[in-house]
């Protein structure tokens, strides 16, 4: 996989590094952070309580990581209802590039992001490209309240435990919020961003992914 290191909150990417397989090690430990944020999301506070009482945000890591087409594995059977009625599968978007990005209304990051979020789905829509938000430990209230206020159009799923997302923990798990997944054409999970994401970089990103001559594959 190819990581890119990014900067403070907000700032671009400003480098790269290759990174190394951990072996079980490592995969123990991502699936430890995961359960940890997702874990800490609880009723509208902005990140987990500790002994003392105080919340505290679970950030990310701050690393894009991008995995070449070669090395690519498959996306799960991800799926689940959306916010104001309906259904997302996963399965039913293979052919187009599908950005999944993971907010909840009480994360400042996600808030601060939203509007790219927006912008870029709007820009690459006409690309093969589908935006699904998936809303965590949150209510129905302040999700639709967070969409009115920030004009998010794409749809999002609702994971009210974050049980939902638990299906990417083999591949590429979503361990913060706000994270932001990418899959490509052929339904492999391409990107995966820890962290608030610009606009620049989330339009490089998911371009750089829609332009690949990947065909869907069967399964």
């Amino acid at each position: 996989m190819i990581g890119m290191r990014a900067g403070p909150l907000g700032a671009p990417a400003t480098g790269l590094h290759r990174q190394r397989d951990g072996g079980a090690a490592a995969v123990a430990t991502l699936l430890l952070t995961f359960g940890l944020a997702v874990a800490g999301c609880t009723d509208g506070q902005v990140g987990r309580s500790d002994q003392t009482g105080q919340t505290r945000y679970v950030e990310g890591s701050g690393v894009v990581t991008v995995v070449p087409p070669a090395d690519r594995r498959p996306a799960p059977a991800f799926a689940g209802p959306l916010l104001g009625g309906g259904q997302f599968s996963l399965a039913d978007a293979r052919g187009e590039v599908v950005v999944l990005n993971v907010w909840a209304s009480w994360c400042p990051p996600c808030r601060a992001e939203a509007p790219a979020l927006q912008a870029v789905s709007e820009e690459l829509a006409g690309n093969g490209v589908r935006f699904v938000g998936v809303n965590i430990r949150d209510n129905e209230t302040d999700a639709r309240a967070f969409e009115r206020e920030f004009g998010i159009e794409y749809p999002s799923v609702v994971d009210s435990n974050g049980s939902l997302l638990l299906a990417f923990r083999d591949t590429l798990p979503p361990s913060a919020i706000p994270s932001t997944l990418v899959v490509d054409r052929a339904g492999r999970m391409a990107a995966r961003v820890l962290d608030q994401i610009t606009e620049t970089s989330l339009r490089d990103l998911v371009t750089q992914v829609a332009a690949e001559d990947t065909a869907p594959v069967d399964g």
